[in-house]
């Protein structure tokens, strides 16, 4: 030891070492942290070759291998950090160019790339395996009742088995093989693409998920013990639930029909009359106005067109601005049943063949009724056609983390990817805007149904139970505005469900005539939907039970609970990932429905007893967050959830200590269970902290080609940037001559034709310009939204625009989402709690901080400036 400290103590070294670490200390780096790095440097080139080229390659290549830590400003464990990030890129590092400390062991290089060629060619061979082109002639040419015998065969065989599989008690290593044997077959056939292998992958989830059930119910009750039976019982009526929706779920998206549009008879003299109604209630004119004016654009005969302005709130301006602009307008004296009540007051005062519905804040772009309206001349029993709502602002979830236009919003998996399955099976029904019904059918059934506060489903319910079909077109023709709060998207989901709970008493789609079993299964799922919150607020406090009240919900020796728990989890997450990818991210869903849960609890469950009780509210739309906040009141339940989940993690932590020895692993599993609550918690309230939203025309992201003209007569070349029903923003290579406060005109280009809009400047930034739109004319009013909001490829490539879902992508997402809740809620907390939050999100930072990182594969020459001497 003294001779290592002589040797710090040369000269030439403790020089080195005193500017090593006055370099650390003036980049901020702790005086320990500074000298044990500049010691270990000592000491690395003392043992270690790092003169050699491969150690030369690896320190001018340290940021790409080691991207979490700092060269210039180390901490503490850096040492640690360095050895965990070096063990791990040699046990898992894949890349096209490697470094020889990278680089396994041969086999693994020839048994990953033969592994890799045998996917890649693995959907060829499962066709050339399959039954060819001239067997499935013969088959087809069979006698129908032999073809109906075959099949009935094939699918008792299929049944007997997968009943075998799903009650066949095993030991515990026979259900390890299982699992195991399934997970590696689930593995495989998620990599190939193609609809089959989905079908796959929901064959080996259900059977996972019914052999879960058949354990549950039959070896998992503690029936001497009342307190945990209850518990078990309350658990097993949850999971219950959840498998009944997952079964649903998988029925309504086993393959989606994606229709496409169907073209309109060439002879325009055959084209119906339509109405398109446009009812509003309490909106701001602003709100109301671009609707009415995409309106006025659509492309369609004039004299076949009506547009009505149905104003429930009766408001002279609406009249007013509905008479300078040339529409109808409709004022319903009684104010009774709320839309439903406007739509079918209007419904008598009208006469087109066709009925278009729009909420007043949802734009129609002018090829909606050409891309709808086709199908009606294919199917003369279509009853309704629905297309998505499309939203071009950002709702509360996307607004408040920061995720708009990064991942799919919360509607995205139901216009996305359920309607189009629900398609399929002839039950996609109508969602109040955005849609087109048959005139005759709405007659028949009595307008728009006035029972429940959801008017739309049940009105397509029951065109169902008349006969009519319904059809869905996956394209947006319209857009529309979000909800601009929690609070009021939360209002609107209780409405909802309430209005679904109530249809499922008062016209259960099980019961009475007039459905086909698809249809009747497809929309039993879209009511039990609502009824999640009682099931997600026992899974939040399931885990409680044991370690609070020592009751085993699940009476069964911890391994048996990973055996039978995990592949059910697993197999669902994969396939869900599979199915649902593009349209919904992996645990997302966990979010959504806990922010709901406790919310929509109550509402759904009273309807459930009282079908009768319960009011319509509009959804307010349009308005502004000047500064943002938390909302404290939808929180509350989402704290008393992680209070008490915290005391049981405390819970946990001291029986892992003085608690049975037997139960350790029961305790580990529970904890988990705890943590994962609390991660979810974590996240339900950073979406309750509300971020700013200070415009009320919300601006629109696109990428066009147009031109600006300033006063004398210069016309410049620009790309439209942005664009709002008040303004737009533009980009450009030569703004020296423009100013605030200048006027020019703006040229946009729609087909052939060239529009100019008058606009003053209102800000210069490099080259980006913000422009007000000047006073316009109803003719260029419209002629605006139909350059912008109205185009007909406007909206088509949103949706298409996420990538795939990664699970454990998604799930890290997650995690740090739960984890900035809690960092936002201490910032409001007293000083004692904050400075304990910020202690133990300081330890947790800094074991996080250990664990390796990913890195792309090493580029063919790439040197930093940095020289590790």
């Amino acid at each position: 030891m003294s001779m290592l400290l002589r040797f710090f103590l040369m000269p030439p070294v403790s020089w080195r070492l005193r500017r090593r670490y006055l370099g650390y200390r003036g980049q901020g780096a702790s005086r320990s942290a500074s000298w044990l790095m500049s010691a270990m440097v000592i000491l690395c080139w003392m043992f270690l070759r790092l003169e050699s080229a491969s150690w030369r390659r690896v320190r001018y290549r340290r940021r790409l291998w080691f991207p979490h830590i700092s060269p210039e400003r180390p901490r503490l464990m850096d040492g640690l950090r360095y050895l965990l990030q070096g063990i791990w890129l040699m046990v898992v590092m894949s890349g096209r160019r490697r470094e020889k400390w990278l680089t396994p062991p041969a086999f693994i290089i020839r048994g990953r790339r033969y592994y890799y060629q045998w996917l890649h060619m693995l959907p060829r061979r499962l066709s050339n395996a399959g039954l060819g082109q001239e067997t499935v002639q013969r088959l087809g040419h069979l006698n129908r009742g032999l073809r109906r015998v075959m099949l009935y065969s094939l699918s008792l065989v299929a049944a007997v088995t997968t009943l075998f599989c799903i009650s066949q008690p095993f030991s515990l290593w026979a259900q390890f093989v299982f699992v195991l044997l399934l997970w590696c077959i689930a593995m495989v056939v998620r990599r190939i693409p193609g609809r089959l292998p989905a079908l796959m992958l929901i064959i080996l989830s259900l059977t996972i998920s019914c052999r879960y059930m058949w354990w549950r119910y039959t070896s998992t009750l503690n029936w001497d013990d009342p307190v945990s039976l209850a518990c078990g019982l309350l658990l097993l009526m949850a999971e219950t639930y959840s498998c009944l929706v997952l079964v649903l779920g998988y029925f309504q998206t086993i393959w989606p029909l994606h229709r496409k549009p169907v073209a309109m008879p060439p002879d325009v003299a055959s084209w119906p009359t339509v109405d398109i109604l446009i009812p509003t209630f309490n909106e701001d004119l602003a709100v109301v106005k671009p609707t009415l004016y995409a309106a006025l654009g659509i492309d369609w005969p004039h004299k076949k067109l009506a547009i009505y302005l149905l104003d429930d709130g009766n408001r002279p301006e609406f009249k007013a601005f509905a008479a300078e602009i040339g529409i109808h307008y409709i004022a319903p004296p009684p104010h009774k049943y709320a839309k439903a009540g406007n739509v079918n007051y209007a419904l008598a005062r009208s006469r087109g063949e066709f009925v278009a519905i729009f909420d007043c804040d949802h734009v129609p772009t002018r090829s909606f009724l050409q891309v709808s309206l086709g199908w009606f001349f294919k199917d003369r029993q279509l009853g309704m056609l629905q297309t998505p709502h499309h939203f071009f602002s950002p709702d509360p979830f996307e607004r408040n983390l920061g995720r708009f236009r990064r991942a799919p919003n919360e509607g995205s998996l139901f216009y996305g990817l359920v309607q189009d399955g629900n398609d399929l099976w002839d039950a996609a029904f109508f969602c109040g805007s955005c849609a087109v019904m048959r005139r005759s059918a709405l007659e028949e059934i009595g307008g728009l149904a006035v029972e429940t506060v959801t008017e739309d489903a049940h009105t397509s319910l029951r065109l169902h139970r008349h006969g009519y079909s319904s059809a869905y077109i996956r394209i947006p023709q319209a857009a529309g505005l979000a909800t601009e709060s929690l609070s009021a998207h939360i209002r609107q989901r209780i409405r909802w469900a309430r209005g679904m709970v109530q249809i499922f008493r008062l016209d259960n789609p099980l019961l009475g005539k007039g459905l086909k079993l698809p249809q009747r299964l497809c929309y039993a799922n879209a009511m039990l939907h609502f009824l999640s919150g009682v099931p997600r607020l026992i899974f939040l406090t399931a885990p409680l039970a044991f370690l609070l009240l020592h009751a085993y919900i699940i009476f069964a020796p911890a391994i048996a609970i990973l055996l039978y728990v995990l592949p059910h989890m697993v197999h669902a997450s994969l396939t869900n990932s599979r199915v649902q990818g593009k349209y919904r991210y992996s645990f997302w869903s966990e979010i959504y429905e806990t922010v709901l849960a406790w919310h929509i609890a109550m509402p759904s469950t009273m309807a459930l007893l009282n079908p009768h009780s319960g009011k319509f509210n509009v959804t307010a739309k349009g308005g502004l967050i000047e500064k943002p906040y938390i909302d404290w009141a939808l929180t509350r339940p989402y704290r008393i959830l992680m209070f008490l989940n915290l005391c049981g993690f405390i819970a946990g932590l001291f029986r892992l200590g003085y608690g049975d020895v037997n139960e350790i692993m029961t305790v580990f599993i529970s904890l988990a269970w705890t943590l994962y609550n609390m991660m979810i918690l974590g996240g339900a309230i950073a979406v309750a902290f509300e971020a700013r939203q200070l415009r009320q025309a919300h601006r629109v992201e696109i990428d066009m080609p147009a031109a600006l003209m300033v006063g004398d007569g210069h016309i410049y070349t620009c790309t439209l940037h942005d664009y709002s029903d008040s303004g737009v923003g533009v980009q450009l290579s030569y703004a020296e001559d423009i100013a605030v406060g200048d006027r020019v005109t703006l040229f946009l280009r729609r087909g052939q034709q060239e529009y100019t809009f008058p606009c003053d400047i209102t800000r210069v930034y490099h080259d980006r310009l913000g422009m007000k739109l000047g006073p316009l004319s109803t003719r260029q009013h419209v002629e605006f939204i139909q350059c912008t909001f109205a185009r007909a490829d406007t909206w088509a490539l949103w949706q298409d625009g996420f990538p795939e879902d990664k699970p454990i992508h998604s799930l890290r997402d997650v995690i740090a989402l739960g984890f900035s809740g809690y960092q936002q809620m201490a910032e409001y907390a007293p000083p004692f709690f904050r400075r304990l939050f910020f202690g133990l999100t300081a330890v947790v930072t800094w074991f996080i901080s250990l664990m390796p990182r990913g890195v792309a594969a090493a580029p063919a020459a790439h040197l930093n400036d940095e020289t590790a001497s």
